[in-house]
């Protein structure tokens, strides 16, 4: 959860420089999105991985990594990974609901990680690598929380333990450091911590 300002960095104003170009599709990483576009903010544990998932999915316009649902302006990967900001790390997620529709991108993300883990994933400790999903309207926020108790109950008939998954409206996402950006295609042998439950998302 967002720690209170006072323990926080005081990040800065000027956002990290990135160079603003998706590396996979040469889509701009910035917006104004074209229109029809949606987007959506997911966090599911490392984000080198997890933009990986969703920029290979049909539909999907364009992705980026950085920080969200924290307090610090701006945040570096050191200070996110602190545990100080508030952040975690997240995916931005754009996407042509006209040819992948929300419900499948949320069953991608239930299925790719263990949401039941609280501040962590797996190896990865610490409130950077929480379970999140950021919304960007009242429908998604409705369609996101859905999902949640759906997946939950598949969970739980698994034996698995509580969904910890925070769900609430984007506030700001905060590019990460352009060596982030589609860290998987310029290093495909990297580290990649996705590991799901193996428990199916009955949604989509």
């Amino acid at each position: 959860m967002p720690l209170h300002p006072v323990h926080a960095p005081a990040g800065r104003e000027t956002p990290l420089p990135i160079s603003g170009t998706h590396l996979v599709n040469g889509h701009a990483m910035r917006p104004p999105w074209p229109d029809g576009l949606e987007e959506i903010v997911l966090g599911l544990g490392c984000f080198w991985g997890a933009e990986r998932l969703f920029w290979e999915l049909p539909g999907v316009h364009v992705t980026a990594v950085g920080y969200a649902g924290g307090v610090t302006p701006n945040p570096t990967y050191e200070e996110t990974c602190s545990g100080r900001t508030g952040h975690a790390e997240v995916v931005r997620v754009v996407f042509d609901p006209r040819v992948v529709d929300l419900e499948t991108l949320l069953r991608v993300f239930w299925e790719a990680h263990d949401p039941t883990q609280g501040n962590r994933q797996g190896n990865d400790i610490g409130p950077q690598y929480r379970s999140i999903i950021l919304t960007t309207g009242d429908a998604q926020q409705e369609a996101a929380e859905q999902s949640r108790a759906a997946y939950g109950e598949a969970l739980s008939r698994a034996g698995k333990g509580p969904v910890t998954t925070e769900i609430e409206p984007l506030e700001a996402f905060y590019y990460a450091e352009e060596y982030h950006q589609q860290y998987l295609a310029k290093h495909p042998d990297g580290y990649c911590g996705l590991k799901g439950t193996g428990v199916n998302c009955p949604i989509g």
